[in-house]
């Protein structure tokens, strides 16, 4: 979270909150802030998106202070252009305050680069959520080499999107890493490639948000990995505390 955005948050009168966001965020806010829970699980959504587009609408024309908290980015697979519409359509001022994508947060607290001189020249986001079940996705562009790709929202879809990289062209060791709760004192790193996906066990027992990164870049997390549960229960900042130089320097 942004300086920008825990200042909005401490001023708002009401604040529509996603379900990747932590109570300790949450604490941030006033006390008498009005917290509206619209999350989405896979196949659960608490409120539809129109349901939470008219809401925004609704209490900022009553003269509210709104704020609508996103776990990552709003403009990356975060529904936040279509909210923004909403808005704009109806006479709302609104102001977008950036947020850091699961892709960059995952990424780096499993030591993964997305790109390196060495591994890859481009990065690709995309949707793991496949629309009716089909593949609407451009395989043989994605199967090219020197690039990552991250999949948000792609567990459930894993063995079919190892199916369509491989019969694309992309070979069957390409490394893949499953991020599990990311940035979190619960986060878990399974790596495999694409003919060998973690086992069984394993992605029985792989929850949501788990983030899926494609790319030889995954072949650096075993050296560069720096974060555990371990040292997450030791940094300072996530109990509250600020951070001593020594603290820092290690995830600068």
């Amino acid at each position: 979270m942004t300086i920008k955005a825990l200042r909005r948050l401490q001023a708002a009168d009401v604040i529509l909150h996603d379900r990747l966001v932590s109570e300790e965020i949450l604490a941030l806010a006033a006390a008498d802030a009005q917290r509206l829970y619209v999350g989405k699980a896979r196949s659960d959504h608490s409120v539809p998106q129109e349901g939470i587009n008219q809401a925004l609408v609704e209490w900022a024309q009553a003269g509210k202070r709104v704020v609508r908290l996103k776990g990552g980015d709003p403009f990356i697979f975060g529904r936040g252009g279509e909210e923004l519409e909403t808005l704009v359509a109806a006479g709302v001022d609104v102001e977008v305050v950036p947020g850091i994508t699961a892709a960059s947060g995952c990424a780096a607290y499993a030591g993964i680069p997305l790109t390196h001189r060495d591994h890859a020249q481009s990065v690709r986001f995309i949707t793991g959520h496949l629309r009716n079940g089909t593949c609407e996705l451009d395989w043989p562009a994605l199967a090219s080499p020197g690039q990552t790709l991250v999949f948000y929202m792609g567990l459930g879809s894993l063995e079919l999107i190892s199916e369509r990289l491989r019969a694309h062209g992309l070979p069957g060791d390409t490394p893949l890493a499953l991020i599990e709760q990311g940035t979190t004192s619960r986060q878990r790193v399974h790596v495999g490639s694409l003919m060998h996906l973690p086992s069984a066990v394993e992605l029985g027992n792989i929850r949501p948000p788990t983030l899926v990164i494609v790319g030889t870049v995954v072949t650096l997390h075993d050296a560069l990995a720096w974060f555990d549960s371990e040292r997450a229960g030791s940094l300072g900042w996530l109990q509250g505390k600020h951070p001593t130089p020594s603290d820092t320097s290690r995830g600068a």
